[in-house]
């Protein structure tokens, strides 16, 4: 068996392989797609930042409903999804937001915003419109969500998004 311990080499090629990668934005064209699309996952450490990545490229990233609880600081304060400390704290401590280890930050939250400000998409206009209109974590009730819903959809058609292969 191909799973025997110790058995690391294989005779014959992988037998079922895919003929293209797989797209996660192909049937599901929503707000909420586009949001998590262009969501820059800032105060993170590179392993943490590689796995919300994963999450964002096969759709396994789900936005949180409510602000968790900071283990810091113990206040409901935490509005990134599989986070465990809140902004205020991991950048106090200098800490990963997600796993909490003293690991070096790849995009500092200070700096994470700074970047997303001096952005420019094609037609020369700053995606500042698009970080004003994005705004992340603050919108958790769902009580008005078909307005909000259809006026975001709105807003989204009207943008233009490109994408860029790092």
């Amino acid at each position: 068996m191909s799973s025997e311990r110790g058995n690391v080499s294989r005779t014959r090629p992988q037998r079922h392989q895919n003929a293209r990668a797989f797209k996660n934005d192909k049937y599901d064209t929503s707000a909420r797609c586009k949001k998590i699309n262009a969501k820059l996952h800032d105060g993170v450490c590179q392993h943490c930042k590689g796995i919300l990545e994963w999450r964002v490229k096969f759709r396994k990233y789900k936005l949180l409903t409510k602000p968790k609880k900071c283990v810091k600081c113990l206040q409901k304060t935490v509005k990134d999804p599989y986070h465990i400390i809140c902004r205020p704290c991991a950048g106090k401590l200098e800490i990963c937001a997600k796993c909490g280890k003293q690991e070096e930050i790849v995009i500092p939250i200070d700096k994470g915003q700074d970047r997303t400000d001096s952005e420019t998409s094609k037609d020369g206009q700053e995606s500042t419109k698009l970080k004003d209109e994005l705004d992340f974590g603050t919108n958790f009730s769902s009580a008005d969500s078909d307005e909000d819903s259809d006026a975001l959809e709105e807003q989204f058609k009207s943008m233009n998004f490109e994408k860029t292969e790092s």
